[in-house]
């Protein structure tokens, strides 16, 4: 008896053992760069109130262009870097609403009006290209942004005032012809952020906002559980989690402790709210008709196609969704910053995103709203303390912001190599299976 106790208390131990290693093999990435972002932290000197306050506005501020990226690489098309054209889409719709004087959540909403069908024809016409480069779709979407910036160039810099007469000299260059280099959002600057509705604020502290994410969040896993009747380990550490940080929000939030970060962290509600609508959205799609022909076809075109799915037409419906996304997620991101670069601020939203999708633990052929979420985080923390403790560690703040552009850069690198290595060993391995 006691052997066989012996034995088998062995076995558990060695199996949770080789979970474990499972596990973090699978998120080395994210606990890397976690490991990272603490030691920034603890670098930087910065106050902690302050960092969470610089993060929650560049959560708000990229979270949604992030998430763009998660559509294409269900379908198998890999890190869409064509969401540049959505970012242009939405540049478009706010330079427009500037032209005609509109301000506040009035602007906004004629920006994301005029965006809108301009991400979807973009999206539509890369689609084309992409469907005619099947399995180079990243380097592919990558040149086309570049090409599709020169057009846009062109189009602010002679077209606007050259073809097309504005009479606008607060927004024109001194000869008429052409955009300023950057325009000025002050009429539409923070309209999400500072929206009221009768006279009062959407704007709450940091543990209302945790309570309403965790709750909806919760909510939300309920019902899909209820829906799809299968419940995972995921799921059931997912709800410990939200469970938590529902707890953690009501006890913490009436704690005199906390009442610095009560003061200092003020999270607006509208912004939060639409990416956990697009969350949401995102999320119910990959369970629907359109989304299990996206996994089929992400999985094998060949199989797809001969089970009667459009293969070109999922992948033009995944690009139009990332770019209309990408359109949507440029106008949050520049209402909060209050100006447009004018032919400079699209430029590495593609690779940005991409990077924090990555450092989040996803892959170019698998990727979470979680992974999204949890990248966007820990992406620009490091942003956030990285000059900070460059600083304070090598004595020149410029070491930091060469570093946070090498991780970006770098992490998309690494993963693409992992990528390429990943392909080579699987068609190695079906050489030798047909061998056999």
């Amino acid at each position: 008896m006691t052997k066989a106790w012996r034995k088998s208390s062995s076995a558990r131990r060695s199996s949770f053992s080789i979970g474990s290693k499972k596990i973090i093999v699978k998120n080395i990435v994210p606990i890397l760069f976690s490991a990272v972002c603490i030691t920034g932290i603890a670098y930087s000197g910065v106050g902690l109130p302050f960092i969470l306050l610089d993060m929650f506005g560049r959560f708000e501020r990229n979270s949604i262009l992030v998430v763009s990226l998660i559509i294409p690489i269900l379908t198998g098309m890999g890190l869409n870097f064509g969401i540049v054209l959505g970012a242009m889409a939405g540049q478009l719709g706010l330079l427009i609403a500037c032209l005609l004087r509109l301000n506040g959540i009035a602007g906004i909403l004629l920006a994301v009006a005029i965006a809108l069908p301009f991400s979807y024809l973009f999206g539509w016409l890369s689609g084309i290209l992409l469907n005619k480069t099947k399995g180079q779709e990243m380097i592919t979407s990558m040149i086309l942004g570049f090409f599709a910036s020169g057009i846009y160039q062109f189009v602010f810099l002679f077209v606007m005032g050259g073809i097309v007469k504005i009479n606008a000299p607060d927004i024109m260059l001194s000869n008429g012809i052409g955009i300023r280099n950057s325009v000025d959002l002050a009429g539409m600057k923070s309209a999400l952020d500072e929206f009221q509705i009768f006279n009062i604020k959407t704007k709450v502290n940091i543990f209302t906002a945790l309570i309403i994410f965790a709750g909806t969040s919760l909510l939300y896993t309920f019902f899909r559980l209820i829906a799809i009747k299968i419940l995972k380990k995921t799921d059931i550490l997912r709800i410990l989690a939200l469970l938590f940080a529902l707890v953690f929000g009501v006890i913490a939030g009436n704690q005199k402790a906390f009442s610095q970060y009560k003061m200092l962290i003020q999270i607006p509600l509208l912004p939060l709210c639409l990416t956990i609508i697009i969350c949401i959205i995102v999320s119910a799609l990959s369970k629907t008709k359109v989304g299990q022909d996206m996994r089929a076809v992400g999985q094998n075109l060949s199989v797809s196609a001969v089970a009667g799915i459009d293969v070109n037409k999922t992948r033009l419906t995944a690009i139009c969704i990332s770019t209309v996304l990408a359109a949507v997620g440029q106008i949050v991101f520049l209402q909060n910053i209050g100006n447009i670069n004018t032919y400079s601020a699209h430029e590495n939203v593609g690779m940005f995103a991409a990077a924090a999708l990555l450092i989040g633990g996803a892959s170019v052929d698998k990727a979470t709203i979680g992974q999204a979420l949890i990248g966007t985080v820990l992406f620009h923390i490091l942003f956030s303390v990285s000059p900070m403790a460059g600083r304070n560690i090598f004595g020149n703040p410029i070491i930091g912001e060469y570093f946070r552009v090498f991780v970006a850069y770098g992490i998309i690198a690494v993963t693409l190599v992992l990528h390429a290595w990943k392909q080579g060993v699987q068609n190695r391995q079906k050489l030798r299976e047909a061998g056999e």
